[in-house]
């Protein structure tokens, strides 16, 4: 509710009134902002403080009086300034989006009210509200974008089912030398300057050789080392280490190593086949065939990803655009509220409930948040301009295609059918993808091939990012 001190210019006044006409100027500030002059007549407030002095009288209780029979010059003299303000507010807060209206103006958010007088015959006020920008693209032939292609080979085939196999991986005691991808199982003990340390001792810790768990140069100090061994590494621990009191200190550790293990993978059998709906008649080609399916279906994805991040990232980079801070603020609340929810699903709502959300301040998303409104802004024009419209029947072969990967394809294409708001996700995802087309047919174009390993790393990069 606006709010602000009347009683100075309250009169219990009783007139006739004519109905005058609002005055409304405006002028930009800004390129995302405009200036509302408002000027709303007396008349207008004395006749809505009238009758609303009148409903008050009838279910007021004075003492001495009979509800609904207080005299009216009682009724002004005990809440006509209160009355007379909150009349005012309800006319601001109205008279400001009539005057947006009015003026036909695109607003985002709240506007923002200032300098209200009340004169003889008006109310004036000023009122600052932010716009949705108005922009003109820069043509596509100056972007440049590098679009990045792959293609599935036997080998990546082959590391991928062996891939399979080491998450079903066992280990098997050797009395041979650790090597890299072994496990080993020892105690640790950690000193520096010869003085023990908080965190720095373990007891049948079991470590893969390799994985980087550890800081750098302790797993290479195990390899090496056999069941029964003693050794002392020295390390380092890094600059930026979280544990401030070790940062950039050299360390020694003691190592006992008790056992080692080498990885044993399952044979592809029968067994193995089953675990992936492949019968032992399919064999391997089958299960082959399969898996080179579904990397090919990623690899479309991660290529489809990445090319739309290169066009919009081209596009954002040759247009500079203001955005109002109310929609900036509108998607950092977004993206922190998807964090949580990210959060609740990983850790449950117990533990959502727990979370800090002053450890997600409006600084971690800002930058974030400010390219994803530019963004929307400029695909909406160029949305708008090019008169583009959602292909349908790009839509259904991208439900067919992320169908194909489940065991009942049928149910998901029914699923995306008759769920309206699933549907329309799809959708919107393909009319990004109809904008990409339109800026790649303009734009400097170059194709660079990728080997699929580093596709896989770039998404994974992506996403951490």
């Amino acid at each position: 509710m606006l709010s602000y001190n009347v009683a100075h210019f309250y009169k219990p006044v009783i007139t006739k009134y004519i109905e005058e006409a609002m005055q409304v100027t405006s002028e930009a500030v800004s390129g995302v902002a405009r200036r509302l002059n408002v000027s709303v007549p007396t008349s207008r407030i004395n006749e809505q403080f009238e009758a609303r002095l009148k409903r008050t009288a009838k279910t007021v209780k004075i003492n001495g009086f009979r509800p609904g029979k207080v005299p009216a010059n009682v009724v002004r003299r005990e809440y006509g300034a209160s009355i007379y303000q909150e009349v005012v507010n309800d006319i601001i807060r109205d008279s400001v989006f009539e005057a947006i209206q009015q003026e036909k103006i695109n607003a985002v958010g709240m506007p923002n009210i200032e300098k209200v007088e009340h004169k003889e015959d008006a109310l004036v006020f000023e009122a600052t509200v932010e716009v949705y920008p108005e922009v003109e693209v820069k043509a596509f032939d100056g972007l440049e974008v590098e679009r990045k292609t792959a293609e599935i080979k036997d080998a990546d085939v082959d590391t991928m089912i062996e891939n399979l196999q080491k998450q079903r991986q066992t280990w098997a005691v050797t009395k041979g030398m650790a090597k890299k991808d072994m496990q080993v199982t020892f105690d640790f003990e950690g000193s520096i300057d010869g003085e023990k340390f908080e965190g720095g001792s373990a007891e049948d810790f079991k470590l893969v050789l390799g994985s980087g768990r550890m800081i750098p140069g302790f797993e290479d100090g195990i390899i090496g080392m056999k069941a029964g061994e003693e050794k002392v590494i020295d390390v380092t621990f890094p600059e930026d280490y979280q544990a401030e009191n070790l940062a950039g200190k050299a360390a020694q550790f003691k190592i006992t190593v008790k056992q080692v293990e080498k990885p044993k993978l399952p044979e592809i059998d029968a067994e193995f086949l089953k675990i992936f709906g492949v019968s032992e008649e399919e064999g391997i080609e089958k299960l082959k065939a399969d898996v080179r399916k579904n990397m090919e279906r990623e690899v479309r994805n991660g290529l489809r990803n990445q090319v739309k991040q290169a066009a919009f990232d081209a596009l954002v980079a040759a247009n500079e655009i203001e955005v109002p801070a109310a929609m900036v603020a509108q998607e950092i609340d977004r993206q922190r509220q998807q964090m949580i929810q990210q959060f609740t699903q990983q850790f449950g709502g117990a533990g959502a409930q727990s979370f800090d959300k002053s450890m997600l301040p409006d600084e971690l998303f800002k930058e974030q948040a400010e390219r994803s409104v530019k963004l929307g802004v400029l695909v909406s024009k160029v949305l708008a301009d090019a008169k583009l419209e959602v292909d349908q029947a790009r839509v259904d072969a991208y439900i067919d295609d992320m169908a194909s990967s489940y065991e009942d394809p049928t149910e998901v294409i029914e699923y995306f059918k008759n769920d309206a708001q699933q549907r329309a996700q799809i959708e919107a995802v393909v009319l990004e993808d109809q904008v990409v087309d339109h800026i790649l047919a303009s734009a400097k174009v170059t194709d660079k091939a990728v080997s699929y390993e580093d596709l896989l790393k770039e998404q994974q990069a992506r996403r951490m990012g």
